[in-house]
């Protein structure tokens, strides 16, 4: 047997490292998964193989980003199928009570939304939190200093303080109901999960005095 230089096994580890990250060869291409959001190549691609999609993906137009983020927010233990029939529920109470205020509401019914994925998305941007305070040491005393928060971080407190809002009211009450008057409420701009983004950005601004500490 000959001598194997060292650079030839370390580029050999490198490359059956890179191999196991994946089950499909490099010229597999990859999926489309959402086609009004992807540029498709007008060239033709045909014979290219092309990598399976992730079983949570799809575009149906009953997938949304939000409500797969949330489901799996709900999700505990592993249970999927548990956590998408309690978003399902959900959503079905959102519709019956809306619909139910529509039959109610002699005028002005132009003001009632019935899409429950239009009153989903709604309530997340209305929850969003835009800063958060960070205890910061400057010489012996820790100050609290506000701080802006990125997007994604945003839309996870809004998903998370909604489903910990829904969770803290009387256990009696099924999920599905409590968080779906929890949704309605915060679409609206009202309720618990509002008051507590309310508060937050109220302590913010009485302590941006101590913004630049943030920097120094």
């Amino acid at each position: 047997m000959g001598f194997v230089p060292y650079t030839t096994l370390s580029s050999l580890r490198t490359l059956k490292c890179c191999r196991l990250m994946s089950m499909y060869p490099p010229h597999f291409a990859e999926p489309i998964l959402k086609k009004d959001s992807e540029i498709i190549n007008k060239k033709d691609v045909s014979h290219v193989p092309i990598k399976a999609a992730p079983n949570d993906l799809s575009d149906s137009i009953f997938y949304g980003v939000l409500k797969n983020k949330l489901l799996k927010y709900i999700t505990k233990k592993g249970n999927g199928s548990l956590a998408k029939q309690l978003l399902t529920d959900t959503l079905e109470t959102i519709k019956r009570t809306q619909i139910e205020r529509l039959n109610l509401i002699n005028a002005e019914k132009e003001n009632v939304i019935i899409d429950t994925e239009r009153i989903l998305v709604n309530a997340i941007e209305n929850s969003r939190p835009l800063l958060q305070l960070s205890e910061i040491k400057r010489g012996g005393v820790k100050y609290q200093v506000p701080i802006p928060l990125t997007e994604k971080k945003s839309y996870f407190l809004a998903m998370k303080w909604l489903l910990d809002a829904a969770r803290e009211k009387d256990r009696k009450v099924h999920l599905p109901d409590k968080l779906a008057w929890e949704i309605l409420d915060a679409a609206h701009g009202q309720g618990r999960v509002i008051k507590k983004k309310d508060d937050l950005h109220r302590q913010c601004e009485s302590n941006r005095a101590y913004a630049h500490y943030r920097w120094s």
